[in-house]
């Protein structure tokens, strides 16, 4: 990250960054901030008592008394005290350092899509605190704000090390942290399915509980919090510096790197304390920034300072409401469930109400072949031909590996020993492995051909069924449905994830109508549809059953269940939907051109795009209701093809299906001898393999 790459700035982005600062700036709230603070205070003060009452009986004399340091001597008075009190102290930290923080982290890279949920910093914590309970378990107690601290700090630099050509200040940053989130959390997912007898216990925590047994996690948390005044006190100069550009700054002797590097360290273990004691609570740092900026937005100091108190107020009142639910279903409510169910629409409101900052739609199908670095694949790019030959040859190697290569138990001397070669599956191994290689081929095809016609459809390099969010709505109707009826109700999981899928859709084109398809507004409703699900999966986890379990298995991507019968269904479903998609082959090269285009054509816009919709999202329905949700094959396969040379729809579908296909493939074959006894689901080992090289692929290319 070098001085060159910070003084870049693109016109999109310096607009955004304008619109978003320079308006709060001028802002006539801003010139009385002390009623403002008056107000969050009394609001705070407010929503404490509020909270305080929700679950005690006792009469509010005897709660002041408590206060004021009287001993309990009652069963409802040792509730209040020991777990009411310290629950509401924590929740009121907990906030105001996520708001503090991700006011701080927008500010220094001037752009109000960061957080530390979208920089991967949250996911990054997890992954530590996942990998030293199942490595380390005797030190990850002791030093669990180390651990996370490591994971934030290595998810945070790989997400700017991969966004660092497109700049800071942009959707690219968001995109960046997007894809490190996806691939730490196949890392985490990994680990957990590997161990999940020792990390059942993350569980609960991971869903970001503020439950509190006794005083000793907030006296653990409160003094490593004292960085806290150290960016009151010593970071507005720097940030309101910031906001006249990187050379504007340097002119005035701040010196960039260090000053980025140590604030943010100093957000990165803040946010590791918090996450290290609470779980992960998202939404907080990436809110309430947007909320103080139009107050407060004039000062540094006192917009971190508003992002802090509007942080508290929020987090007091979703625990509230995860208190509620909590006695209204029986079983424990997160707050970070809750959080998550107020902020992900609330994000969506924010994506709504965003200016079109960014590329047109002309510049974006211009920018379609991003990836495509003529000068880095010049062999296959001059030889169409040779490179499907050779992707092809890859095809069919892979299936090869899938079938006959594998490891083989035999005895030796009467001790079992673990053999590899090439076997011919006989009897009831031969039952077990058709289906599954037959269930990923056409899974992987399926979403290539998904993630293919969505780029192609709404002009946007970044479509694909999982960062759109449309696996994700699938899923979440299916778990709902499993919350609500019972698995007995299964053998309708297709429609069930159809009308997810379909749901998904709808939104996505009322939200992006009006702003062309812009990628901003289509990542933002991905990652709010994306940690809605993880909320409600983490709630559904922290019964901790058997059917849970289960339940994660199928959420990873795995294979490993898949019946014959469903397989079959699975590959001719795919197929018929697939092959109705390329009847509108003629209306997608016209409207990945531009909608008038298409029109003087004769193209009808509304039914072409209702119908392909409609096929993508049975398409992504029929394979999550199988295996599950899998990323970043939908995404990768079109961007594969495009690198082999195929321009037009036909090759890219084409090229882009047999990539996918085999990626999937290759996937399930890595995840079931990589460890093997033990096996790993298929969806986990693509989104390990895809994520890398989409960040790969990031890194070399300007977005």
């Amino acid at each position: 990250m070098g001085g060159q790459t910070l003084s870049r700035h693109h016109s999109g982005q310096e607009s955004l960054t304008t619109a978003f600062f320079s308006k709060a700036a001028r802002n006539p709230v801003t010139a009385k901030p002390a009623m403002g603070f008056a107000l969050g205070i009394i609001a705070l003060l407010a929503i404490s008592l509020w909270h305080l009452q929700t679950r005690t009986q006792l009469p509010l004399a005897d709660q002041i008394g408590l206060w004021l340091g009287t001993p309990a001597e009652s069963f409802s008075s040792f509730e209040y005290l020991y777990s009411d009190m310290p629950r509401l102290l924590m929740a009121i930290m907990a906030g105001a350092v996520l708001g503090l923080v991700g006011s701080m982290m927008q500010q220094l890279l001037q752009n109000p899509l960061v957080s530390p949920m979208t920089l991967g910093a949250s996911s990054g914590a997890w992954l530590g605190l996942v990998a030293a309970s199942v490595l380390v378990p005797g030190l990850a107690v002791i030093y669990r704000e180390w651990w996370a601290l490591s994971g934030a700090v290595l998810a945070t630099g790989l997400c700017l090390l991969v966004a660092r050509r497109s700049g800071f200040r942009g959707p690219p940053i968001v995109l960046s942290g997007m894809a490190v989130s996806l691939l730490f959390g196949a890392l985490a997912s990994a680990l957990v399915l590997l161990n999940d007898q020792y990390v059942r216990n993350l569980f609960i925590w991971g869903a970001g509980d503020l439950a509190q047994g006794d005083w000793k996690e907030v006296l653990w948390l409160l003094p490593r919090l004292t960085p806290v005044l150290l960016l009151l006190i010593f970071a507005h100069r720097p940030l309101m510096l910031m906001r006249l550009g990187d050379q504007g700054a340097r002119s005035r002797g701040l010196s960039l790197i260090p000053v980025m590097i140590a604030l943010l360290l100093i957000a990165l273990w803040l946010t590791a304390s918090v996450i290290s004691t609470v779980g992960l609570i998202g939404f907080i740092g990436l809110l309430t920034p947007q909320i103080a900026r139009p107050f407060c937005g004039q000062s540094a100091r006192q917009e971190m300072l508003a992002s802090a108190l509007i942080g508290a107020f929020l987090l007091c009142l979703t625990d509230i409401i995860a208190l509620r639910a909590t006695d209204f279903f029986g079983q424990l409510v997160p707050s970070g469930a809750a959080a998550a169910l107020i902020g992900a629409p609330a994000l969506i409101i924010l994506a709504m109400k965003r200016k079109n900052s960014e590329k047109t739609p002309s510049e974006a199908i211009r920018h379609d072949n991003a990836f495509s670095d003529h000068a880095q694949q010049p062999w296959l790019l001059r030889s169409p031909k040779k490179a499907r030959s050779i992707i092809a040859l890859t095809a069919i190697a892979i299936l090869c590996l899938a079938f006959f290569v594998f490891p083989k138990t035999v005895l030796n001397a009467g001790q079992a020993q673990t053999v590899w070669g090439w076997f011919w599956p006989e009897g009831y191994l031969w039952q077990l492995r058709w289906p599954r290689v037959l269930t990923a081929m056409m899974a992987g095809f399926g979403l290539a051909v998904a993630g293919t016609v969505l780029q192609r459809l709404i002009r946007n390099p970044l479509a694909s069924p999982d960062i759109l969010g449309l696996s994700a709505g699938a899923t979440l109707s299916i778990v709902v449905f499993i919350l609500i009826f019972g698995a007995q109700w299964l053998i309708f999981s297709p429609l069930i994830a159809f009308g997810g899928s379909f749901a998904v859709l709808a939104l996505l084109l009322f939200l992006g109508k009006k702003q062309s398809f812009t990628p901003g507004i289509m990542v933002l409703t991905g990652i709010a549809l994306t940690a809605l699900l993880d909320a409600i999966l983490q709630f559904t986890l922290a019964s901790g059953t058997e059917e849970v379990f289960s339940l994660l298995l199928w959420m990873s991507g795995s294979t490993y269940k898949v019946t014959d019968q469903q397989a079959i269904i699975l590959t001719v479903g795919v197929l018929i939907l697939s092959v109705l998609t390329l009847v509108w082959h003629r209306a997608l090269t016209l409207i990945a051109i531009s909608d008038d285009v298409a029109q003087a054509r004769g193209i009808n816009l509304g039914k072409t795009r209702g119908w392909l919709l409609t096929l993508i999202a049975g398409i992504c329905a029929l394979i999550t209701a199988v295996i599950g949700p899998v990323s970043f094959i939908g995404l990768l396969s079109p961007h594969l093809a495009n690198l082999l040379g195929a321009k037009r729809i036909l090759p890219q579908i084409v090229l882009a299906s047999i990539a996918g296909a085999s990626l999937l493939v290759l996937s399930d074959w890595v995840g079931r001898v990589a460890l093997y006894p033990v096996q790993i689901s298929a969806g986990v080992i693509a989104s390990l393999i895809g994520g890398s090289y989409f960040i790969y692929l990031l890194t070399r290319q300007k977005l």
